[in-house]
């Protein structure tokens, strides 16, 4: 243990930056064990080193002490799956767009500034990037029953401006994307919605057929959810890919559905890792974590998740 954060384990630092020609997108996560700090050098130095580097970023727990601070209580709900994901109603969506692409986004693009990378903060609504159809309506369980709960401001991302995304990569940027999404109604209209990071962050790296690091607050995943020594460290054919769905518990469940969606679309890899390792990127790059590979899901179908249809007019690199 080193200035408080555990030590990385032992990684080829030099080989691990500079592996394959591929993008990085690195998800930060929102929860408050996260110390986004480490994460952030290390884009430094992969970017230094020639990396092209997307950053994307949660935030729910900012949004969930924003609406305690206004008197108002965050709302989870399950699906009938048994997902478990944020309910926004308009209220929320108003503290949500003021919390996530307004202080987090911001914050976290003059923290890459910093040091010294020349990062452009971007919302899923910002030229397009995130874009997919509203849920207005979704289906909750409640006990025993389900049930149809409406006046959700939530949706899928389906398609990605990757083109947005090369020119940025292209001139020397770090974009630095936070949702909302952009939400298409049914009347042909669009509205700001809520989407989940990891599932953003996965339909980037599938789009620029990036490499996905996905940091949280844990190891990696565990096939006992209590004993970080059962951490899961490879994942590479279709039986371990549903081992790893099978042992994934809570907020795992929306980052292994994460990891599949990725691969399917163009990924060429997923790690789960510790975001408060010494070196965090780096170490994932290298070996930390849960790593899956693309044999894992190769002629699988996504199941509930939804493939990205990505936009590729701009750029033109894949």
């Amino acid at each position: 243990m080193t200035d408080g954060q555990p030590e990385s384990p032992e990684t080829d630092t030099v080989s691990a930056i500079n592996t394959g020609p591929a993008p990085v997108v690195v998800k930060v996560g929102g929860a408050k064990a996260v110390n986004p700090a480490g994460a952030l050098d290390d884009v430094a130095r992969l970017e230094a080193n020639g990396r092209d580097v997307v950053v994307v970023h949660g935030g729910s727990t900012a949004v969930d002490e924003t609406l305690g601070r206004l008197g108002k209580d965050p709302e989870y709900v399950e699906t009938p799956s048994g997902v478990v994901g944020r309910f926004t109603d308009e209220e929320t969506m108003d503290v949500f767009e003021m919390v996530m692409p307004g202080k987090l986004n911001t914050d976290l693009t003059a923290e890459l500034q910093n040091t010294g990378v020349n990062a452009v903060g971007l919302s899923g609504v910002d030229g397009g990037l995130l874009a997919g159809p509203r849920k207005s309506a979704i289906r909750v369980q409640d006990g025993d029953k389900q049930k149809i709960k409406r006046g959700d401001h939530s949706g899928t991302v389906e398609s990605v401006a990757d083109g947005l995304l090369w020119t940025l990569l292209d001139e020397g940027h770090v974009p630095v994307v936070s949702p909302p999404m952009l939400g298409k109604e049914s009347d042909g209209s669009v509205t700001p919605v809520n989407a989940d990071a990891d599932r953003a962050a996965a339909a980037i790296a599938g789009a620029l057929g990036a490499e996905l690091i996905l940091l949280t607050d844990v190891e990696g995943v565990y096939t006992d959810p209590d004993n970080p020594q059962t951490i899961i460290g490879s994942v590479s054919n279709a039986n371990e890919m549903d081992t790893l769905e099978t042992a994934a518990e809570g907020f795992m469940t929306r980052k292994v559905m994460a990891a599949r969606e990725a691969l399917t679309t163009g990924a060429s890899a997923v790690t789960v890792s510790d975001a408060n390792l010494r070196d965090p990127v780096v170490a994932a790059l290298g070996g930390a974590g849960t790593r899956i590979h693309q044999d894992a899901v190769t002629g699988v179908e996504t199941g509930d998740s939804q493939q990205t249809n990505t936009d590729s007019t701009v750029g033109g690199q894949q």
